[in-house]
């Protein structure tokens, strides 16, 4: 059935083309080139630290050296970061990428078995990694492993404090963040502050728009995570789109709270403001006194946030004596905002919050609501030269409005397959009218006037507090204890989360009595990542299943469904 596909242009946000010509560059051109135009003006903010354009762009040239120089890194070699949020996250993602290397970003909160998948999985053999995460990453090292086991040759490390003036004005800071340590000598152990200080300058760049730029890993039904290739120009795009989109300049100041590790993170509150100069005052972990205080102290001018830090932040005891009058634009994803809550920040600050809509495979958003019409709980319209259509999940027919169907996008910000996966990269796409369209697996269903709202998800997916939580990851990583002879996991609802993970799981007999639900809760703290982890366990003594054998996940979700909505 044919559609109107051009109906939102009507509501495009005014004086903006809706075509966006990309720069014919690799990604770090954009920090050499703001180094140039503003030297002495604060790049980062770091709790009152500040790091200007020429000193940060001193730095990745001197960390690409010392990569290139003392790591052997060439072109094409992957590179992980797991930190969080802080300047040196900053500069070892262009140092990788002045060295012509790839960026492999890790979540923080990952254990040793998670991080060595993706190290497996993506080859990489060097890795910058926080001071504070070395119980983690430290059996990673080559020393450490079993003989022919696929391990780190290299790891720099990192204490946030290296970052840090004496004096900071945000003074008193938490330990955590102003802790160092010495780090004990060991092969193939890095100190930053050693690193940086030899002063080492790389080779000439040869990576062009079209060069494997970063490869961050999203899971999926199959449970094992999968890296996204993004090129440099895929990375451009929504780097250079959502300043455009928001009408952000150099003038702008950005608190950049969401991690850099993910997309949306990365592309709006990193790559977004070094493109145009804008400043970004850093938080590494969210703290609403902290973001109070900064925004207050550094004049934010555009925050973005997930649906649960604006919470946490309006249910501040303070927040009604705080002078937020700086603040001119409030945006955010992963997961709706409640009418209550979007109502009650309206009426604190005279801001609606923009809803976007995105995903790891298309570096964040493909769909953002106009800035001068937003709806609530919507996912908004088709940025630049996004073609985005609904189909039946079926059959692939093309559907009208108010038709529910599965999201489909081409434009350029989606990845170019999944990284060594060719069967997974071909069952991922769709091509239409001669294009190449990515299934996102939601559903959603467009008004009259182009705008997305989200129906329901056909993925197996769990959104806790904006991570995406992949059920068969859960499942796959829950499987290595002892007690479980089978487990299903599934989503339950939570009032701070939206979302939280629950475990139903069947006991090996001879631990029937012998474990409780806690202490699978605790086992699952220590080998996946906190937001992974199951917050709920029933021990059953059966699973539904299929006529094949296929346990019915969908038949338990549903229950569950119904459970919450009772109460």
């Amino acid at each position: 059935m044919p559609t109107n596909g051009s109906a939102h242009f009507a509501y495009w946000p005014p004086g903006l083309s809706n075509r966006l010509t990309l720069p014919e560059t690799s990604l770090v051109v954009n920090a050499e080139i703001a180094a140039k135009r503003f030297p002495r003006k604060p790049f980062i903010l770091f709790y009152g630290t500040p790091l200007t354009f020429a000193d940060f762009y001193e730095q990745v040239e001197h960390m690409a050296g010392y990569l290139q120089q003392a790591c052997g890194v060439q072109a094409g070699d992957r590179v992980m970061i797991g930190m969080q949020n802080c300047p040196q996250w900053v500069v070892a993602y262009y140092a990788i990428l002045r060295a012509d290397a790839v960026v492999v970003p890790v979540n923080p909160m990952n254990k040793t078995e998670e991080l060595a998948h993706l190290m497996q999985d993506s080859g990489a053999r060097v890795a910058f990694a926080a001071q504070e995460l070395m119980e983690v990453w430290g059996p990673l090292l080559r020393p450490l492993q079993p003989a022919g086991t696929a391990s780190l040759e290299h790891l720099v490390v990192t204490a946030y404090a290296d970052a840090l003036d004496e004096g900071s004005p945000c003074e008193p800071l938490p330990n955590w963040l102003t802790a160092r340590r010495p780090i004990q000598p060991r092969p193939g152990l890095h100190d930053w502050p050693v690193a940086l200080h030899q002063g080492l300058t790389p080779v000439a760049s040869t990576r062009g728009p079209d060069d494997l730029c970063v490869l961050p890993y999203t899971s999926g039904t199959t449970g094992r995570p999968k890296g996204c290739m993004h090129t440099h120009r895929s990375v451009m795009a929504t780097a250079v789109g959502g300043m455009h989109w928001f009408n952000r300049t150099q003038d702008s100041v950005l608190l950049s709270v969401l991690p850099f590790f993910h997309v949306t993170g990365m592309a709006s509150g990193m790559n977004g403001p070094l493109y145009v100069g804008a400043t970004i005052v850093l938080m590494a972990r969210w703290d609403r006194e902290m973001a109070r205080r900064l925004i207050e102290t550094h004049r934010v001018t555009h925050w973005q946030a997930i649906a649960a830090m604006v919470v946490d932040f309006l249910a501040h005891p303070q927040i009604e004596q705080s002078d937020l009058s700086s603040l001119q634009g409030i945006r955010g994803g992963g997961a709706a905002m409640p009418e209550a809550v979007a109502l009650r920040l309206k009426k604190l600050t005279g801001l609606e919050y923009v809803e976007g809509y995105g995903m790891t495979e298309t570096m964040a958003a493909t769909h953002i609501n106009p800035p001068h019409r937003p709806k609530r709980q919507c996912l908004g319209i088709p940025v630049f030269d996004v073609d985005a259509r609904l189909i039946h999940p079926d059959t692939g027919d093309e559907l009208g409005t108010d038709e529910a169907g599965e999201i489909v996008v081409h434009g350029p910000q989606v990845m170019q397959g999944y990284w060594q996966q060719p069967s997974a990269t071909e069952q991922a796409f769709i091509t239409l009218d001669g294009k190449r369209f990515l299934r996102t697996g939601d559903l959603a269903r467009r008004d009259e006037e182009g705008y997305f709202f989200m129906v329901d998800r056909l993925k197996r997916m769990i959104n806790a507090s904006g991570y995406k939580v992949w059920p068969a990851e859960v499942e796959a990583l829950l499987y290595h204890h002892p007690a479980l002879h089978e487990v299903c996991v599934i989503g339950a609802r939570d009032a701070k989360r939206g979302e939280t993970v629950k475990a139903l799981a069947i006991l090996r007999p001879e631990w029937r009595g012998r474990i409780t639900p806690q202490a699978l809760i605790d086992w699952s703290l220590a080998h996946m990542a906190a937001y992974k982890a199951p917050r709920l366990v029933e021990w059953v003594d059966d699973l539904p299943r299929s006529g094949s054998g296929k346990i019915l996940w969908r038949e338990l979700q549903e229950r569950q469904n119904r459970l919450d909505s009772a109460l």
